[in-house]
């Protein structure tokens, strides 16, 4: 069987502009911004959000919820220099601003939210809201 892959220009001419493979050693990748990864289990009370922010001070994270719209945004800088004696050979850095936005399926109880940040891991733990039972109105 042959393996097809789709070409597209526009994405060869970026990546050469970018990233010029003659800068970088054999099996080395550049700096990239990092993308917020994300667990999300549901328990009958609650929603546990386990997201990656490795590199992150626990300061510089925000969290809002706003019915059943959760956003985790946080501020990451990234550095990686290389010296060799006393000549710079490399300094690479990313300095910016990461977010997730995300909907859960039923509103969360915001007074009652918690947020734990250990080891790169932020822990939130969002429980569900009561959900208002419909009552039938008396008409007089």
């Amino acid at each position: 069987m042959s393996n097809i892959t789709r070409f597209d220009p526009l994405d060869e001419l970026l990546r050469g502009f970018f990233v010029r493979p003659m800068d970088l050693k054999a099996g080395e990748t550049p700096l990239a911004p990092p993308s917020i990864r994300m667990d999300v289990k549901e328990q009958e009370s609650a929603y546990v959000v386990h997201a990656e922010l490795p590199g992150v001070k626990k300061e510089d994270i925000h969290v809002t919820v706003d019915g059943n719209q959760v956003s985790i945004s946080a501020e990451v800088r990234q550095a990686s220099e290389e010296k060799e004696g006393e000549r710079m050979l490399r300094s690479e850095r990313y300095f910016g601003k990461v977010s997730r936005t995300f909907q859960l399926a039923q509103d969360i109880d915001d007074a009652r939210a918690e947020a734990r940040f250990n080891d790169g891991i932020l822990e939130l733990t969002l429980p569900k809201r009561a959900v208002a039972s419909s009552k039938r109105l008396a008409i007089q």
